[in-house]
C-alpha cells in the first residue's frame, strides 16, 4: 500500500505510473474521499471544542444564575449525538479510503523500463548456450510419460486438469531438487530455512498484496478464514508483521520450500499440457527484509542467488528486466530469470525476483528502528523464486534428454539422487 500523502503530493507523477502500468484508476475518487475525511475530522474537532466549552459553563452555573444550564445540557447532548454520527461517518469513509488504497499498485523504480508487455522486457544478461541436438528434442510430457515418471491422466482423475502425479524417479528428482536448492541457499547464501503454514489468514494475504485484488486466483477454505498459499513469499514476509525491528538485525534472509496453490484464473488455454502451469506446484522461495538504502543491492544479490541454482545445474538462462506493462502489482522492479526449453525453442520464466520497497511493509506494519536513533521507518521487502521446482524439472528433462529417450542427471544433482546418473527404461 502506498502512503496517501505521496499520492496526493504527486498526483501527476503517480497518474503517469498508472498509465504506464496499464491500470485504469480514477484518482479523483481518492482526492474526494480524502477531502471528505478531512472535513469530517474538522467538524468533529470543532464540535468537541464547543462541547468542552459548554461543559465548563455548566460547571460555572451554580455561581452564575444567568447561565441556562438545562439549555446547555440539551445543546451538549445534541453535540454528542452529532459527534457520534460523524464518528460513524468517518469510520465508513476511512474504510472506503483504505479499501481503495489497497487496490492501487506500487510505484515504479526509475530503472524499470516503460513498455506494454513481455515483448518490451530488455535482456540484462545471458548465461550458457542452448544445446544443439543431433535429433529433434521432445517435450517433457512425452519424455516423462515414456519413462513412467509422470502421470498426467492420474492427476486429472484424482483432481482435475492442471494437476499431475509424479512417480518413482520423477518424484525422487523433485525431492532432490528441493534439497539441493535449500542446501545452496542456507549453506552458501546465508538464508534461514523456515517451514511455514501452508494456509494463512486473509490479513496475511492482504499484507503481501494478494488480497483483495487477486482473490479469484486463490483457493479459500469454505468454513474458515484460511487460504492455501500461492507462494511462500506470503507467510515468510509476514513473519515480522506488526513489529519494530532493530537496524542492527537487518537484513533478514528467509528461505522455504512449500507447495503452492493457484487457480490460474487468467490462463485459460495457456500451457495446458505438462507441468508448466499447474494449480499445485512446488517452489523454493527467498525473502529479504532490509533498509531502503540497501534494497536495490539486495535485489541484485537475490537475483544472483536464483541464477546460481541454474548455473550449478548447467541450464542456459537469461535475465530480463520487466517493463511497466508486465511488472507485478506490488513490485517496483522485477528481474525474471528465463530458462531455455528446447521443445519450445525459447526461454520461459522460471523465477521472478522483486523489490517491493515499503509497499508490503506498510500493509503489514513492518518497521525498523534506525541505528542512529532516528524516526522509526518502514522496511523494504524483497522476494524471489529460488526456484520453481516443477519448471526446473521440465528444464532438466528437456535439456538433458538423449536420443534414446533417457535423461542424464545434472552433475550437481547426482549426490542427491544417490549417485544415479541417468533415468532410462533400460
Amino acid at each position: 500500500m502506498l502512503d496517501i500523502k505521496y499520492i496526493l503530493a504527486n498526483k501527476d507523477e503517480y497518474a503517469e505510473i498508472l498509465k504506464n502500468r496499464k491500470h485504469d484508476f480514477d484518482l479523483s475518487k481518492l482526492v474526494t474521499l480524502d477531502e471528505r475525511r478531512r472535513k469530517i475530522i474538522g467538524e468533529t474537532e470543532d464540535l468537541k471544542a464547543k462541547r468542552n466549552e459548554g461543559s465548563k459553563k455548566i460547571g460555572m452555573g451554580k455561581n452564575h444564575p444567568e447561565i441556562d444550564v438545562e439549555a446547555l445540557k440539551a445543546e451538549i447532548k445534541g453535540m454528542g449525538d452529532k459527534i457520534k454520527a460523524l464518528d460513524s461517518e468517518l469510520s465508513e469513509v476511512e474504510t472506503e479510503l483504505h479499501t481503495y488504497l489497497m487496490t492501487l499498485p506500487n510505484k515504479l523504480s526509475t530503472t524499470t523500463p516503460i513498455g506494454n508487455d513481455e515483448n518490451d522486457n530488455p535482456v540484462v544478461r545471458k548465461w550458457g548456450e542452448p544445446k544443439k541436438f543431433s535429433f529433434t528434442p521432445l517435450p517433457h510430457w512425452d519424455l516423462a510419460e515414456a519413462l513412467g515418471i509422470m502421470d498426467f491422466e492420474k492427476g486429472v482423475m484424482l483432481a482435475q486438469s492442471r494437476f499431475t502425479v509424479l512417480k518413482g524417479l520423477g518424484a525422487r528428482m523433485e525431492r532432490a531438487l528441493v534439497n539441493f536448492m535449500l542446501d545452496l541457499h542456507t549453506r552458501k547464501h546465508g538464508y534461514l530455512e523456515v517451514e511455514p503454514p501452508f494456509m494463512v489468514r486473509s490479513a496475511i494475504l492482504e499484507g503481501t498484496g494478494q488480497l483483495p485484488k487477486f482473490a479469484e486466483d486463490l483457493y479459500k477454505l469454505q468454513n474458515d478464514d484460511l487460504w492455501l498459499i500461492p507462494t511462500a513469499e506470503v507467510p515468510l514476509t509476514n513473519l515480522n508483521r506488526e513489529s519494530i525491528l532493530e537496524e542492527k538485525d537487518l537484513p533478514l534472509y528467509y528461505t522455504a520450500y512449500t507447495p503452492c496453490f493457484r487457480r490460474e484464473a487468467g490462463s485459460a488455454g495457456r500451457d495446458v499440457r505438462g507441468l508448466m502451469r499447474q494449480h499445485q506446484f512446488d517452489k523454493v522461495e527467498m525473502v529479504k527484509i532490509c533498509t531502503p538504502e540497501t534494497s536495490y543491492d539486495e535485489l541484485e544479490k537475490l537475483t544472483n542467488n536464483a541464477g546460481e541454482v541454474l548455473e550449478l545445474l548447467e541450464l542456459p538462462y537469461r535475465v530480463v528486466n520487466l517493463c511497466s506493462g508486465d511488472i507485478g502489482f506490488g513490485s517496483c522492479k522485477t528481474y525474471d530469470l528465463e530458462v531455455w526449453l528446447p521443445s519450445q525453442d525459447k526461454y520461459r520464466e522460471i523465477s521472478s525476483c522483486s523489490n517491493c520497497e515499503d509497499f508490503q511493509a506498510r500493509r503489514m506494519g513492518l518497521r525498523y528502528r534506525p541505528a542512529d536513533g532516528g524516526k522509526i521507518r518502514f522496511a523494504h521487502t524483497l522476494n524471489g523464486s529460488g526456484i520453481a521446482v516443477g519448471r526446473t524439472l521440465i528444464a532438466i528433462i528437456e535439456n538433458y534428454q538423449n536420443e534414446d529417450g533417457s535423461i542424464t542427471i545434472p552433475k550437481a544433482l547426482v549426490p542427491y539422487m544417490d549417485g544415479l546418473e541417468r533415468i532410462s527404461n533400460k
